[in-house]
């Protein structure tokens, strides 16, 4: 019996992602939260199916297990990422980090022009470190509460949060995804950078509009009674003082002094705890809820920061938005994520072993026949990545390799492929429930993918705006001297 391998047809390529897809949709008409599990089996079965058409294409067992060993693996910082994002959002709570920030983003924030501000003060941050996931974790979080606080729908709070974290991260030279993209195709950073800024500057304009017009439009039921209730019950439960912004501010800084993320999140976490028991001593008392003849502060604030980290905790008040807003579960709260984040890459590997991904981009690939599809097709193909290896990192690389020889057949230069690849790898990752950004961003901010999918304005404004400069031909970089753009 022949051992070669079977050529795969564009059909049976198919086949797990029409399971994936069909199921996933039919998962949100029947389970209230997906996230709690129902993801997560439908992604392992589509992975198993992958893995059954796999065999019967003559690939062993061992290849397709060490691919999806590979993938996880790829995964295991962005896990631990999250688990360390729970833990500082327990401390940064029971040290009233988080509180004083929304308290003092409710003071001076005017509510008409609070979601312009929240994209550009995402923007701003993220610019500055490099990195959305922090951002969103931190002042993300804290803008949230703001909105919340002020009225808005948290959905359309989690947009701007997210558009103007996404903007940064994808401008900044400190981003690891702005270095990863011009490294696969073959340009400099900063070229990268400057080259971006004819499709990105469009897209955050009008993104700024948009947010502008729906703050002024915007309906406010009753709001100074219900901003001053919240600012008195803020006041009631915690000691509030500008001290405490002193926190944030070391977190950023460290960023921006290239401090990776996962050593940077656990100072910030243990920044935050040793804040707590400093300024928050009755917060300390009610969370360990010792009995009075064993009390010990030492033993109370040990039992209490790790519980921040780790566990539950829900810091009750009377007023109805401030409980919503300041409970946690720590990093158990992220175990979810986290499995879906697992399943997510053992799909993803599956898939990348049958060679599935690569025989789909093929198909994508034959049908570009301009500049214009050419650019389309690579920003299709980096979405499907991301629907389909659930790695925003696998939806630059792969595609990345695979289209550079057709854009140097183009006479095209590596720019336009490495500003391509990040218009449709690096935006549209958070789009998705069961990629790693989107897993996590909507586990961060407690809004689920679905809610703030609508809302992410410059998410999908950007690809867009991509495409339809590619098929114009807008300063569409060639290596011919006579055609080129600079």
């Amino acid at each position: 019996m022949s051992s070669e391998k079977k050529k795969l047809s564009l059909f049976v390529a198919l086949i797990p992602i029409i399971f994936l897809v069909s199921f996933i949709a039919a998962n949100v008409l029947i389970f209230d939260d997906t996230l709690a599990g129902s993801n997560q089996i439908i992604l392992i079965f589509a992975a198993a199916i992958a893995s059954i058409i796999a065999k019967s294409h003559k690939i062993q067992w061992e290849t397709i297990k060490d691919a999806i060993v590979s993938n996880i693996s790829k995964a295991m910082p962005a896990m631990l990422i999250l688990l360390l994002i729970g833990s500082l959002a327990g401390t940064w709570l029971i040290s009233g980090v988080v509180p004083a920030m929304i308290f003092y983003g409710l003071k001076i924030i005017s509510p008409k022009v609070f979601l312009l501000t929240a994209v550009v003060t995402c923007a701003l941050v993220s610019l500055a470190t490099g990195s959305s996931w922090s951002t969103i974790a931190t002042i993300g979080v804290a803008l949230l509460g703001i909105g919340k606080a002020l009225g808005f729908h948290e959905g359309l709070v989690a947009g701007a949060v997210i558009s103007g974290a996404y903007f940064g991260d994808k401008m900044s030279p400190l981003s690891d995804t702005t270095n990863l993209a011009p490294a696969v195709a073959g340009t400099d950073l900063f070229t990268h950078i400057r080259y971006m800024v004819i499709t990105t500057t469009p897209s955050i304009i009008l993104t700024l509009i948009i947010f502008t017009v729906i703050g002024f439009v915007y309906k406010f039921d009753g709001l100074q009674t219900n901003i001053e209730d919240v600012l008195a019950s803020i006041e009631e439960g915690f000691y509030i003082s500008p001290l405490l912004l002193l926190v944030p501010v070391f977190l950023i800084l460290i960023i921006i002094r290239k401090v990776p993320p996962i050593p940077a999140l656990l100072a910030g976490t243990l920044l935050g705890g040793v804040f707590a028991i400093i300024f928050q001593p009755a917060i300390i008392d009610r969370i360990a809820g010792l009995e009075p003849e064993k009390y010990n502060y030492a033993v109370a604030s040990y039992k209490s920061l790790m519980t921040s980290m780790f566990g539950d905790i829900d810091i009750s008040s009377r007023n109805e938005i401030v409980n919503e807003l300041f409970s946690t579960s720590g990093m158990s709260g992220m175990l979810n994520t986290v499995w879906l984040i697992l399943s997510a890459m053992v799909f993803g590997g599956a898939m990348d072993a049958a060679g599935m991904l690569r025989r789909i981009t093929e198909a994508i690939i034959s049908v570009a026949k301009s500049t214009g599809s050419l650019i389309a097709s690579t920003i299709g193909t980096s979405v499907l990545f991301n629907l389909t290896a659930s790695d925003q990192y696998l939806a630059i690389v792969i595609p990345g390799k695979m289209f550079a020889e057709s854009y140097k057949e183009r006479g095209l230069k590596p720019e336009v492929l490495s500003r391509t690849l990040e218009d449709g790898g690096t935006i549209t990752s958070v789009l998705i429930p069961w990629n790693t950004c989107g897993a996590t961003q909507s586990k961060v901010l407690g809004v689920s993918t679905w809610a703030y999918l609508p809302y992410c304005f410059f998410n999908i404004i950007n690809p867009f705006v991509a495409i339809t400069i590619g098929y114009l031909g807008y300063k569409i970089r060639k290596t011919d001297k006579k055609q080129a753009e600079l």
